[in-house]
């Protein structure tokens, strides 16, 4: 008999609003008997029908719901989702310009805990529950109904399936990928590394900020801040008289240097070195740009961490707002979901008074609408992107 589960009182409402994730704590009973990643069936304190869901007693999150009918799971339902998710990101971009995107969003396309990026003609996924993990066999084949790929691969190196149950495993799924794919974004030739560059080999949820940075690079000086692979740096270099690009990673550079000669760009510099260590430098020389980028990895991925990570991003935010000259730009990031757009703000004010500039926001921006943020779930809403004139 497949499982029953039963919320306690009032548990229901969040999940009723569109939320996926039913955890442990939340539950009262559980009835029948199956097996780790079977679909479950999940009902509020007065037995009325909730939706159903992948189950891991091994997670905190008990159950993830992304059925709320009496639909069937099954290879049906992963074609149908994905057709949808697909009509949505067709509206969202001309391939003639990006053929690199998000997919699938897990929760916010109704498929929880399934990342699914497209590069060209290959795609990548990312498995993140037990419950999905069984059933990639039918994201393959629908993948390969819908769009006949050269390839398809899993990276499953992502921690989060070490809480699963689930090994940590990287595995080509359909065809043969290679290890670097040729991609186009906002116009601009790159080369991603699915197999080893960083999530799924490129961060594309900053897509549609790193053309919007294009405005506020003419003719500067640009300081890209952990530039990884180069988007930010790309797509500065289109109008920006000098690009400095810094990582501490010597493979993202040479993936930089790599797509600066793909694109002819002989405007852009790397320099491997520790971020934090480099702008104090910079400072002590004397040395000015006119727009600096500030992209940095999550300083904080629990509640706990946030107080510490409020205080790193003030600090590097009041280094990078003393290297800019009056009248220039600080695009300034954060992909934490802990670190809310409040928060960050607050953060913002307190860095600029901090080091006695002014500073005023002409954007706010978020992640890419390939990545769509569900309203029920602020889960889905992370990146946080303000681009500031300080003057």
């Amino acid at each position: 008999m497949p499982y029953q589960v039963f919320l306690k009182k009032g548990e229901e409402k969040r999940v009723q609003h569109g939320h996926s994730w039913v955890f442990a704590n939340e539950v009262a009973k559980i009835e029948g008997k199956d097996s780790n990643g079977s679909l479950a069936e999940v009902y509020s304190r007065d037995n009325r029908f909730i939706g159903k869901g992948y189950i891991n007693h091994l997670s905190k999150i008990l159950v993830r719901i992304f059925i709320r009918s009496q639909e069937e799971d099954g290879p049906a339902l992963y074609r149908k989702r994905i057709e949808n998710a697909f009509a949505l990101r067709k509206k969202l971009f001309s391939e003639k310009d990006t053929d690199c995107y998000r997919l699938v969003f897990a929760e916010a396309d109704d498929l929880p805990a399934l990342i699914i990026d497209r590069y060209a003609d290959y795609f990548v996924l990312q498995c993140l529950s037990l419950g999905v993990d069984k059933r990639k066999d039918w994201v393959v084949q629908a993948l390969s109904e819908l769009f006949s790929p050269k390839g398809i691969y899993l990276r499953g190196d992502v921690a989060v399936r070490r809480k699963e149950g689930l090994p940590l495993e990287n595995q080509t799924l359909c065809g043969d990928v290679p290890d670097s794919i040729l991609v186009r974004e906002n116009g601009l030739s790159m080369r991603v590394d699915v197999k080893c560059g960083q999530k799924t080999g490129y961060f594309l949820d900053q897509k549609e900020n790193r053309f919007a940075v294009r405005r506020y690079c003419a003719g500067a000086d640009v300081l890209d801040c952990f530039c990884n692979s180069g988007g930010f740096s790309l797509n500065a270099a289109t109008a920006a008289k000098s690009v400095t690009a810094l990582d501490i990673s010597r493979f993202a550079l040479d993936n930089v240097e790599e797509n600066a000669r793909l694109n002819g760009f002989a405007n852009i510099r790397t320099d491997c070195v520790d971020v934090f260590d480099a702008l104090r430098t910079f400072r002590l020389e004397g040395k000015m740009f006119d727009t600096v980028i500030l992209d940095p990895p999550a300083f904080c991925k629990s509640a706990a961490e946030v107080k510490d990570a409020f205080r790193g991003y003030k600090d590097i935010n009041i280094s990078a707002m003393k290297l800019i000259r009056s009248g220039g730009f600080l695009i300034t990031c954060s992909c934490s979901h802990y670190m809310t757009p409040t928060l960050f703000e607050k953060m913002l004010t307190e860095s600029a008074q901090s080091c006695g500039r002014k500073a005023r926001i002409l954007e706010t921006r978020m992640q890419s609408p390939d990545h769509p943020a569900l309203l029920a779930a602020d889960e889905t809403s992370y990146l946080k992107c303000f681009i500031l004139q300080i003057i």
